[in-house]
C-alpha cells in the first residue's frame, strides 16, 4: 500500500486570489505547493486592460513569501471593453489567457458575456495570437434549471463556437457533468478542461441533504453522483485533456453563512491532499503527477516545474477556520474534519 508520494510542485490552472488584504492569505496558501497558478480576473472593477493586469500582477508578487518560488500566470477578463488591439497587446505583455464569464453566472460576473455574436473580432484575434480562451460554461437564462446550465451551454454556445473558431484553444473551466466529459473526449484538439477537488469529492447531496450547507456551495453547482464518478474517471484516466484547476475562491465566513449565499470553496490551503485522497480512492495515485504537474503545462506550452512536495497517507486535521481579512476568517473545504492525506513541502 502506498503511504507517500513525492511529486514536482503543482500547477493550479484556475485560482481566485481576490485583492487587497486577502492576498496575504491566498497567495501564501497557493504558493506553498504551486510553482505556478493561473489567476482569475473577476475583481471589481474587472481586470480587463493591460494596465490593470500589470498592476494586479505586481500586487500579487508583493505578497509572495520570500521562501516560495512562485510565478503568477495572468488572465484578462472578456468584457465589452476588450478589443482586438488589447488582445495583441496582451500577448506581448505576457498574458496567457482571456476569461469568459457568462453574464451573471458567478461572483463578479456582471460585466460578463451577454451577446456572443459581438465577440467575433476579439476571438479571431485570440485565435491568431495564440491566447487561450477560458470559459465558465453556463447558460444563465432564467428558464434554465441551475443543474442544466453547463449542458445547455455546451449545446447552445460551445459547439457553434468551436465550429466558427476551430483553431482557438479553449479550456472549459471546472467541468461538473458527464456530458462535459463526453463532449471533450469526442473532440480531437484545442479543447481541454480543469476539474476541481470539490466536484471530484462531493455530489449535490453534500450541499442539500439535512439542510443547506453554504461552504459546499460553488458555481457551477455540485451535480449528481453519476456526474461525480464521470469526473473521477476523466481526472484519473491519464487523458491529457483533463488537468488540475482548483477554482479555490475565498469568502469570509460571515458572508458565506448568510442569505448572500456567496459561491466558492476555499481549497488553496490543502488542495494536494484533497486530490490525493480522490486518486488513492480509485487506485490511481500514479496518475496524479500528470494531472497536477504535466498536462496543464503541456496544454499551455509551459516548461515543467522543478521542486517537490511530499504527500503522505497520514491523518491531518483541517483547521476549522483560517485567518483571512482583519475582522474575519475563511473556512477551508471540510474545515474541522480529519483527512487521510497530508502534505509536506
Amino acid at each position: 500500500m502506498t503511504t507517500s508520494i513525492t511529486l514536482p510542485r503543482f500547477d493550479d490552472m484556475h485560482v481566485h486570489f481576490r485583492d487587497g488584504a486577502a492576498l496575504k492569505r491566498t497567495v501564501a496558501d497557493t504558493s506553498r505547493w504551486c510553482a505556478r497558478a493561473l489567476i482569475m480576473p473577476n475583481l471589481v472593477p474587472a481586470v480587463d486592460s493591460i494596465a490593470a493586469v500589470q498592476s494586479y500582477r505586481e500586487r500579487i508578487i508583493a505578497h509572495i513569501p520570500p521562501e516560495h518560488d512562485f510565478t503568477p500566470l495572468m488572465s484578462l477578463y472578456l468584457s465589452e471593453h476588450l478589443s482586438p488591439d488589447t488582445v495583441r497587446q496582451a500577448k506581448a505583455a505576457g498574458v496567457v489567457a482571456i476569461k469568459w464569464y457568462s453574464k451573471g453566472a458567478t461572483t463578479n460576473s456582471t460585466q460578463g458575456v451577454a451577446n456572443v455574436d459581438s465577440l467575433a473580432p476579439v476571438l479571431e484575434a485570440m485565435q491568431k495570437e495564440g491566447l487561450l480562451l477560458l470559459i465558465h460554461g453556463e447558460v444563465t437564462d432564467a428558464d434554465i434549471d441551475i443543474f442544466d446550465r453547463e449542458s445547455r451551454f455546451i449545446e447552445r454556445i460551445l459547439m457553434p463556437l468551436r465550429r466558427n473558431f476551430p483553431a482557438l484553444k479553449i479550456v472549459m473551466e471546472h467541468i461538473t457533468t458527464a456530458q462535459a466529459v463526453q463532449y471533450i473526449r469526442s473532440q480531437s484538439e484545442h479543447l481541454a478542461a480543469t476539474i476541481t477537488p470539490q466536484h471530484l469529492l462531493f455530489n449535490r447531496n453534500r450541499l442539500l441533504v439535512g439542510g443547506v450547507k453554504p461552504h459546499y456551495y460553488c458555481l457551477p453547482i455540485l451535480k449528481t453522483e453519476s456526474d461525480r464518478l464521470a469526473l473521477i474517471d476523466a481526472a484519473t484516466s491519464g487523458d491529457p485533456r483533463f488537468f488540475l484547476g482548483t477554482d479555490s475562491a475565498p469568502h469570509a465566513k460571515h458572508t458565506k453563512e448568510n442569505a448572500c449565499g456567496c459561491a466558492g470553496c476555499y481549497t488553496a490551503w490543502h488542495a494536494p491532499a484533497l486530490y490525493a485522497q480522490v486518486f488513492d480512492s480509485v487506485g490511481k495515485l500514479d496518475k496524479l503527477k500528470d494531472f497536477a504537474c504535466r498536462f496543464g503545462a503541456d496544454y499551455y506550452g509551459l516548461p515543467y516545474n522543478s521542486g517537490e512536495i511530499v504527500l503522505k497517507k497520514q491523518a491531518m486535521r483541517i483547521p476549522e477556520h483560517l485567518p483571512y481579512l482583519e475582522d474575519s476568517t475563511v473556512v477551508a473545504l471540510e474545515g474541522g474534519s480529519e483527512w487521510q492525506w497530508s502534505m509536506e513541502i
